[in-house]
């Protein structure tokens, strides 16, 4: 039906005992798992499968490094370092075109050692991988032909050996543990999905998927959600959330700010409010008076999902029944809350959500310690944030903010010394006239902190200049420009993070990354901006924290 709907020339035969016609599809029944190419004879073979079953093509690939592969290789470039599963380290050098026996293929061309060169066809990728290792300048390439690559491979085993005997022990008490099997989504459960305004991502569906076929099993959950900042995750999370209520278990969201617990919020509270789950909110905008209320109600099985910053993770709070612990930015939270954190993760299911997953949780999900989901696709209409990065200059912070305010949008001006704060708001005020500035930080308390965010939201305020409070859950899709002063103090996942604050509608988007005139940078800090300047485009979140990785090494994993 399909050929004859797009009138392509075709023919079914029975059985291919003769010749094939020339230049049509000829159909033919069969079992053939999967298709190729010959070049020789001028014929493609496709399968059925292949044809018809779009969902095996979404499937998640068996492993985590597989499914980084696309999101890794094609950020190669002239003289970065690959590693081919058989020849080993080589040198990047280019994409050549080669004409051999009247057919003409693309090759990647990898240099080695003494200058032999490996031509590889480009059907072949999957033996490549971008080298990933501590930023060293230069390499040492390995030879073609010798043996030296498969030593390296039989050393590294055998440390894996002892690595993974000591992870053994590590996870040996998680593993073991007993956790809750869920049951099968409910007519409720499909009821609140549909509920959902947008259309979902293909990403987001699949890890909804994951998640879900985790807590269906009854080994605690331990699954690391990645995907840039505004692609989902929480719509990930919140259906998590509604599943474990279904079956009467409490649920815990962990944020790392107060301002982002209140926008969670009231989200949460908003979707589930309908069908009789109790939301509740614990951070410190909230009295003395109501923390304990919620305290108590949490205790007694009265809250279903209690969403918060590390108040949560007090002596003095106390489930009933914990099910699921929901974590945005795990990194964010200092050494003690950390411990806490693992004390509540021993035998309820854990979802840990992120843009940049730090260096060590990143390299845990890639060796397969933990369960890694990753959301790729961006929102529909979402356009990549035009990133500068360049020394401080007054007239350029003049003219970005005067060029946002002209189309009616507003500024985030990132300035992050509390006691000069004010100042700085000053300094903007003066240069701008026609803005109108304010300025919020931590320290604030809560009542000021919330009527100034007011003001942004309905625009009574131009430009807000801040500290790094902004860095995660601010959510303003008129604020399109950003500017950060003294960014080398920065991060790089903070960096991003920040940047993720702007571009969240159809309307092009600016950040100004800056440092200070004439400053000798650090080598790390030096890379960071790179970075930052260099992954602009959607999906750079995994990507940033891959460089992150290369950048600061990986760490412990015993830790």
């Amino acid at each position: 039906m399909l050929l004859l709907e797009k009138e392509i020339p075709h023919k079914y035969l029975e059985n291919l005992n003769h010749a094939l016609p020339e230049k049509m599809v000829v159909v033919t029944s069969g079992f053939l798992e999967a298709g190729f190419e010959d070049y020789d004879m001028h014929l493609m073979v496709i399968s059925s499968k292949e044809l018809l079953n779009s969902d095996t093509k979404r499937r998640k690939p068996h492993t985590a490094f597989s499914e980084g592969q696309k999101v890794v290789f094609a950020d190669l470039k002239q003289g970065d370092y690959v590693v081919h599963k058989t020849h080993g380290i080589g040198q990047f050098i280019g994409v050549n075109t080669i004409k051999a026996d009247n057919i003409i293929k693309d090759y990647i061309k990898i240099k080695y050692r003494d200058d032999d060169v490996l031509y590889i066809p480009t059907n072949q990728l999957d033996n490549i991988r971008k080298y990933i290792g501590a930023g060293e300048k230069e390499l040492k390439l390995n030879r073609l032909g010798s043996k030296e690559w498969n030593n390296t491979k039989s050393k590294v085993k055998n440390n894996l050996r002892e690595v993974a005997r000591n992870l053994i022990e590590l996870y040996a008490k998680r593993q073991k543990a007993k956790g809750f099997a869920y049951g099968k989504d409910t007519p409720w459960q499909t009821q609140f999905e549909d509920s959902f305004p947008y259309v979902e991502t293909d990403d987001q569906l699949r890890c909804i998927a994951e998640v879900k076929k985790d807590m269906e099993q009854d080994k605690p959950m331990d699954r690391l959600l990645c995907g840039d900042v505004g692609y989902g995750k929480t719509e990930v999370a919140i259906r998590a959330a509604f599943k474990a209520c279904m079956d009467q278990k409490q649920v815990a969201y962990l944020v790392p700010t107060t301002v982002l617990a209140n926008q969670q919020y009231e989200t949460f509270k908003e979707r589930m409010e309908a069908f009789a789950i109790k939301v509740e909110l614990l951070n410190r905008f909230r009295t003395k008076k109501e923390q304990d209320q919620v305290i108590k109600k949490l205790k007694l099985g009265e809250v279903d999902v209690v969403i918060g910053t590390h108040r949560i993770l007090s002596k003095d709070v106390e489930f009933k029944d914990l099910g699921l612990l929901i974590i945005d930015e795990e990194h964010r939270f200092g050494v003690k809350d950390k411990e806490k954190i693992k004390e509540l993760k021993t035998n309820v299911d854990v979802l840990t959500m992120t843009a940049t997953p730090i260096p060590r949780t990143l390299h845990m999900s890639i060796v397969g310690v933990r369960d890694m989901s990753v959301i790729y696709e961006p929102p529909q209409d979402r356009r990549p944030v035009q990133t500068y990065v360049l020394e401080y200059d007054e007239e350029v912070v003049k003219e970005a903010i005067t060029k946002e305010l002209e189309r009616s949008g507003q500024v985030f001006y990132l300035f992050n010394h509390v006691e000069h704060i004010e100042q700085k708001a000053r300094q903007i005020a003066s240069l701008v006239p026609e803005a109108h500035v304010a300025f919020a930080h931590g320290k604030m308390t809560g009542r000021e902190l919330e009527d100034i965010m007011m003001d942004f939201i309905e625009k009574k305020v131009d430009v807000l200049v801040c500290t790094t409070i902004l860095e995660s859950g601010i959510d303003i899709p008129n604020a399109n420009t950003i500017i950060v002063e003294n960014a080398d103090r920065l991060g790089l996942a903070q960096l991003y993070q920040i940047r993720g604050r702007v571009g969240r509608s159809n309307i092009q988007s600016y950040a100004y990354i800056t440092y200070k005139p004439d400053k000798l940078l650090s080598e790390v800090a030096d890379k960071r901006l790179k970075a930052i300047k260099e992954f602009t485009e959607f999906g750079s979140g995994f990507k940033i924290a891959m460089r992150d990785l290369e950048i600061r090494g990986a760490g412990s994993l015993l830790r």
